[in-house]
């Protein structure tokens, strides 16, 4: 059975900066895509970002391209976000998830349907 736990998640102001984390366990990490989403109050879940499988490419959505950065440790079979010049409009439960499909390309990996495992979500709230 997968697991994906998320960590890191709190309170920071505007601008400021933060890194959630999601380790994984009950698979081959460097097999699995992961991913990472949001849900504000009110809104659909959003893609924010993913890192492939074995290589690592990276795809980084639209609205957060040039402020989040996603990235992966198969030593710590751990992936990830690290959040730059935070907003309010940030303010959401964070998601990690991974997929077990493979696919030619990292921005592919957009789709909540293509992700089979998820995390509980993080608390992410920035403060204006």
């Amino acid at each position: 059975q997968v697991q994906l736990v998320e960590s890191g998640g709190g309170l920071v102001q505007a601008g400021g900066s933060l890194r959630v984390s999601c380790a994984v366990t009950g698979r081959t990490f460097s097999s699995l895509t992961m991913g990472w989403f949001r849900r504000a109050p009110g809104k659909e879940r959003e893609f924010l970002a993913t890192v492939t499988y074995l290589v690592g490419d990276t795809y980084v959505g639209n609205s957060v391209k040039g402020r989040f950065t996603i990235s992966r440790d198969n030593a710590k079979n751990t992936v990830y976000l690290q959040m730059n010049n935070l907003r309010p409009e940030d303010t959401a439960v964070y998601y990690c998830a991974a997929s077990t499909r493979y696919y030619s390309s990292a921005d592919y990996y957009t789709e909540d349907l293509q992700y089979d495992f998820w995390g509980q979500g993080t608390q992410v709230t920035v403060s204006s």
